[in-house]
């Protein structure tokens, strides 16, 4: 049955309905908007209104001191804006197209999608609205949804979730969410806001500029009477002596030295391609104590590397077999493009038969005429007690492929495949530092337990592990301040442990790739998020 999509008359009667997938995120701050945010401060206003009497007088010399509020402000107003070219840059980039039916292939931008149209998707592309398969299969990677690396197998009536990615197959997809009833968008409607500044250093300032300001009245008035009741004493010389013992009383080279040291340390940043939003974050960086790590795409590249393979028997040549199989397979899940790399030699045979790898079976299987090549975890495909033991031998610090051949209905193990994540170069030496200087590390991931205590093992951390799915939320603050390692996180609980933490009088940052991290990333006083990331 040929799929037609939607017709024009379709499509423009759903943009009638407002059934269009509108853009849902929040834009950065226009130009305007940081202006007048960093020149209408309580700062700005006790200068200003002293600048007016000195103004009323016309002693335009003595508006010097105006020069710290325009150097403080102008500091505040660079920085912002830099941040906001360049989040404005990144999302300009990393806007996504979508191929859809209406009539005939086309492709459009993902904000003109409308419900109901019907999407192409294959290896690469990126689910961008709530879809449900109509015809064809695939494997997606939900990584950045759910935390969870091992691909997913998908069919005809499945759901394919915003936010994830298509590793193999190729599908048409009728749409069946739009804007905010979408996954990602329910993930994160409570992450939608402009979060208020944390920073001590800020308020602390504030409250002595508020104290000021309360008491610069009486004491201003106070000492304009004294100076009038000077002989001689004009009315400008009154004014111009009576500001200039109010300004004394403004820390005005502390605010202005403050924003300096911060502008600074941004500029440190930048040079490690660090981009700092607010002036203030480097203050909160400086005070952090707790650190949340995601593991996938933080800890990890997010990619996998071949480390060995094990022969079982010396009867067969494994490379001919893995060569055969990453030949005939078209599947670009993280495991198998790993295999690529080493195996890429392009071994011309006939074969009858490929059952794709599923999450649900986790194997792949390549049948030739009289013979057939398995390749998945060894509990799916062995019976065999003491092969299931040796394996398990290597699970502890390896994902565990074995390669069976099967001929005559016989199984035989042929060898063991052992991959593991590739750790990111710099991630060890950073978590070292954390530990030296006493900052308390936490991984939180959507991942298999005993994968993120391994990978956590790997860069220093052997702190206690646990699962949280079966773990209530009257039970959460107690695991929370007993584990560091936890797998199977969702992101609900991601936000509660840094609620939690926040509870207890620590100061929390987050670092995250994924949607699943983004609710946690605000929470936390300080949200770091990597650029490997959606």
């Amino acid at each position: 049955m040929e799929i037609k999509g939607l017709s024009k008359e379709d499509v423009f009667l759903r943009k009638k309905q407002n059934k269009v997938n509108y853009d849902t995120d929040i834009k950065t701050k226009t130009i305007p908007q940081i202006i007048i945010s960093n020149f209408m401060t309580l700062f700005n206003l006790l200068n200003i209104i002293l600048a007016v009497f000195i103004l009323l007088v016309k002693s335009y010399k003595n508006l010097l001191f105006l020069g710290v509020v325009f150097c403080n402000s102008i500091i505040g107003i660079i920085q912002e804006i830099r941040s906001k070219r360049v989040i404005d840059k990144l999302s300009l980039l990393s806007s996504t197209k979508a191929t859809v039916i209406r009539e005939q292939k086309q492709k459009i931008d993902v904000n003109e999608i409308v419900l109901d149209d019907i999407i192409l998707y294959e290896i690469g592309s990126e689910v961008v609205v709530d879809s449900v398969i109509l015809e064809g299969e695939v494997e997606v990677n939900e990584a950045l949804i759910t935390g969870e690396v091992d691909p997913i197998h998908k069919s005809r009536g499945d759901e394919l979730l915003s936010g994830s990615f298509i590793i193999s197959g190729k599908v048409l997809a009728k749409v069946i969410h739009v804007g905010m009833d979408n996954y990602t968008s329910k993930i994160s409607k409570d992450a939608k806001y402009i979060k208020k500044n944390t920073s001590k250093l800020m308020r602390s300032l504030n409250k002595i500029l508020t104290f000021v300001s309360l008491i610069i009245i009486p004491i201003g008035l106070f000492l304009f009477l004294n100076q009038t009741k000077i002989a001689g004493n004009t009315l400008q010389n009154s004014v111009i002596n009576t500001v200039a013992a109010l300004i004394g009383m403004i820390p005005e080279g502390l605010v202005l030295l403050t924003s300096t040291v911060l502008a600074i340390s941004i500029v440190r940043l930048a040079k490690k391609n660090v981009l700092v939003q607010e002036l203030y974050s480097v203050e909160t960086l400086a005070r952090v104590d707790t650190i949340l790590l995601d593991k996938t795409g933080t800890i990890t590249t997010g990619e996998m590397k071949l480390e060995k393979v094990i022969p079982l028997t010396s009867k067969e040549d494994i490379d001919y077999i893995l060569n055969i199989i990453c030949s005939q397979t078209d599947n670009f899940n993280t495991t198998m493009k790993c295999l690529k790399a080493q195996y890429n030699k392009q071994i011309n045979v006939k074969v009858t038969n490929i059952i794709p790898f599923s999450s649900e079976r986790k194997y792949l299987k390549i049948m030739l005429e009289d013979e057939a090549y398995i390749l998945g975890s060894a509990d799916n495909i062995l019976k065999d007690k003491e092969i299931l033991k040796e394996a398990l031998k290597y699970s502890e610090d390896y994902r565990v492929l074995t390669l069976v051949k099967e001929q005559k209905h016989i199984l035989t193990p042929l060898a063991f495949v052992l991959i593991s994540d590739v750790i990111r170069k710099e991630a060890k030496k950073s978590i070292d530092y954390f530990k030296k200087e006493q900052v308390n590390i936490k991984i939180i991931s959507g991942d298999n337990a005993k994968t993120v205590a391994s990978i956590a093992k790997k860069v220093g951390l052997t702190g206690k592990c646990i699962d949280l799915t079966d773990v209530i939320d009257d039970e959460l603050k107690e695991v929370v301040l007993k584990y560091d390692i936890f797998g199977r996180v969702t992101p609900l609980q991601k936000k509660k442990i840094a609620i939690i933490l926040k509870n207890e009088g620590q100061v929390v940052a987050m670092t995250g790739d994924g949607v699943n991290d983004v609710l946690a990333l605000k929470e936390a006083d300080f949200g770091v998020s990597l650029s490997s990331g959606s």
